[in-house]
Order: structure tokens, then C-alpha cells, then sequence
């Protein structure tokens, strides 16, 4: 009856282990606190990506067209499109929920800056995008949109 008893312990404490363990999932659609857009973190390959799916001002106030890239530092891509544009790259699996190595473009500043996706919970992620070390840069939450 002990050794059914330790088994069984053994046994519970082993899956609790292996649920505690599990890695929260960025992939999906997310909104930034800002709510100017909406973005998907897919899987490209073997890393995770993201892009623009949604604008709340989709359209140019000036020109009533689409918005393009049109601060983008190289001239031949300044006419693309910001809906659909793949703004985030390369992120891998680093520990404890959290994606690393990855770049994130800004679209209205033209800049692109290292960053990590760090989820806290299974609704809600810090993005950080940063110029060498991950210490000094701006953090942002993210909400998962349902």
C-alpha cells in the first residue's frame, strides 16, 4: 500500500512538474497599449515573425491613400504597403517564456532595433526593442486579441 502510495505521489508530482514547465504560446494576433494596430506573430521556419494585419487609420490623412513605409531609411521601399508589412523577425526560443534575438522595424520612424518577446501570461506579453544591451530600450504590453 506505502510503495502504491509513493508511486502514485511520484506519479503527480512528476505531471505537475511537466505542466508547470510549459511554454506560453506568442503566437496570434496582438494589440500594442497604443491600439494603432493590430499584429500576428506567426511561425517563419524554425523562428517566429510578425506583421501588420490591422490600422485603425489605415489610409494617409494627407492623401486618402493607403499608408506606406514611406520613412524607410532605403528609398526602394518606401512605397510598400504598412497593412501587411513583416515588421518583426528571427525571434527564437530563449527560456522561461521568452523569445529573443529578434529585430522589430517601426514603421513611423524608420528605425529597426534589436528586441525580445517575453510573455507573462497567456493574454498579455512585454516586447522590447533595444540598441545593444536589452537594459536600455522601450518596453511596450501587448494584449492577445480574442
Amino acid at each position: 500500500m506505502k510503495k502504491f502510495l509513493f508511486l502514485c505521489l511520484g506519479l503527480f508530482l512528476t505531471l505537475a512538474g511537466a505542466a508547470s514547465a510549459q511554454t506560453l504560446s506568442p503566437l496570434g494576433i496582438w494589440q500594442n497599449s497604443e491600439k494603432k494596430a493590430t499584429f500576428e506573430i506567426y511561425k517563419c521556419g524554425n523562428k517566429l515573425c510578425g506583421k501588420i494585419v490591422s490600422l485603425t487609420v489605415p489610409n494617409d490623412p494627407k492623401t486618402g491613400k493607403p499608408k506606406t513605409d514611406t520613412v524607410n531609411p532605403d528609398p526602394k521601399l518606401r512605397s510598400r504597403p504598412r497593412l501587411g508589412m513583416v515588421f518583426m523577425q528571427g525571434f527564437e526560443y530563449d527560456s522561461d517564456n521568452k523569445w529573443d534575438d529578434g529585430k522589430i522595424y517601426d514603421p513611423e520612424s524608420g528605425k529597426t532595433y534589436s528586441c525580445y518577446m517575453k510573455m507573462e501570461n497567456a493574454n498579455t506579453m512585454e516586447v522590447k526593442g533595444y540598441i545593444g544591451f536589452s537594459l536600455i530600450g522601450k518596453s511596450q504590453t501587448w494584449t492577445r486579441v480574442k
